[in-house]
């Protein structure tokens, strides 16, 4: 498939931004002299797409609603117009017509967010902007009537083809789960409960952290692994965002490696941000390593009591209770944090016969948030 950006081949089509617009620059692989470096790997490929991907949003601005791999692993941008789809196939990509624009569906989101965080959302589990339908995606739960829930969806409707309503089985929540419940890779808080070591950090003053879930660093607790202290509460944000760090006191060799549960350890190389459509695959004490896809960016998700929180990656690896904070990664390189899932008693949706709902908080803003840096393997 000449010109198109593709994860998984070789790629043959580069975006090249000049002032003067989009160009799609194809050059041959056949036929390579001798000495002409090997074709990148498929992480290394599925980087390069990324790159481009963002170029393209960066140059087209909000005229572009998103970008997604489709199944055979194409880059494809969603417009809201002619103009600019033409703009994306001279560029290499797959153009895809939506109805709405990305400001329409962010000032949806917006005011959904303000419903949720001022009021309720009741027992509705998320919402996101989705490149793929070109709506606003809500998910709530099959059967559920309650006042509350049906408020929130009434003023969900009330935005017409704007709203893409999906009804799945499953409630979300957190996944910290009370100490001693199941046993695995985990760091224990002095409150009696478990959560999942995310990534080794280094702050910019040369201090030694841990990242994982802020709500698993909600109310400062301590921090201990197979009864050895490992440090105190550094930082905690939720809800909001979730996202906390953990001081690490001498004596720990923090390592830039993520334990792949029976195989090799997985080396941290540094961090992206996967598109939609991308493989993800999560690292926690329960259940150990899974993978799936992203699903989705930018989600909003609703853990109930008003503890709603903005900006997650929704994928649909398995997490259970206990595998909050875990590392989520894409190949090599870090994407977020364990945050929580929609579960059904307690077990992946994957269990019952249709697609885990999981959320990642993205490490980047953690790290930003926390002026750190990922410890490399």
């Amino acid at each position: 498939m000449s010109g198109r950006f593709r994860v998984g081949a070789a790629l043959t089509g580069i975006v090249v931004l000049t002032a003067a617009g989009l160009i799609a620059a194809n050059g041959a692989q056949a036929d390579a002299p001798v000495g002409t470096p090997k074709l990148p790997t498929a992480d290394q490929q599925l980087l390069q797409v990324q790159d481009q991907a963002q170029a393209l949003e960066g140059q087209l601005g909000s005229r572009v609603v998103g970008s997604y791999l489709d199944g055979a692993g194409d880059l494809v941008v969603s417009v809201s117009d002619q103009a600019t789809a033409d703009l994306v196939r001279q560029a290499g990509a797959i153009p895809k017509l939506v109805d709405y624009t990305l400001e329409q569906l962010l000032k949806v989101q917006a005011e959904l967010d303000d419903v949720a965080t001022s009021s309720s959302a009741g027992r509705v589990k998320s919402w996101y902007v989705d490149p793929i339908s070109g709506t606003v995606v809500v998910t709530a739960p099959s059967g559920v009537r309650d006042s509350i829930t049906q408020r929130f969806l009434r003023k969900a409707k009330a935005n017409g083809g704007k709203v893409t309503l999906r009804r799945t089985r499953g409630a979300v929540t957190t996944t910290d789960e009370q100490f001693g419940l199941l046993g695995g890779y985990q760091v224990d808080k002095n409150t009696g409960y478990t959560c999942s070591l995310g990534f080794n950090a280094q702050t910019n003053d040369g201090g030694r952290i841990f990242l994982t879930a802020g709500h698993c660093t909600a109310g400062k607790p301590s921090f201990s692994r197979n009864g050895y202290v490992i440090g105190n509460t550094r930082s905690s944000s939720f809800p909001g965002n979730d996202f906390g760090t953990v001081s690490v006191i001498e004596g720990w060799d923090q390592q830039g490696r993520v334990e792949r549960w029976g195989a090799n350890d997985v080396q941290v190389r540094g961090v992206a941000d996967a598109m939609v459509g991308a493989e993800l695959c999560k690292s926690g004490k329960s259940t150990g390593w899974t993978c799936g896809k992203i699903v989705a960016r930018n989600v909003t998700v609703n853990y109930g009591g008003n503890k709603v929180v903005r900006g997650l990656i929704q994928h649909t690896a398995c997490v259970e209770s206990g595998d909050s904070g875990g590392a989520n990664m894409t190949g090599d390189y870090a994407q977020g944090i364990t945050s929580g899932a929609a579960l059904i008693s307690g077990q992946c949706l994957d269990k019952h016969g249709q697609a885990n709902e999981s959320y990642s908080q993205p490490i980047g803003e953690a790290l930003s948030a926390s002026g750190a840096s990922l410890v490399l393997g």
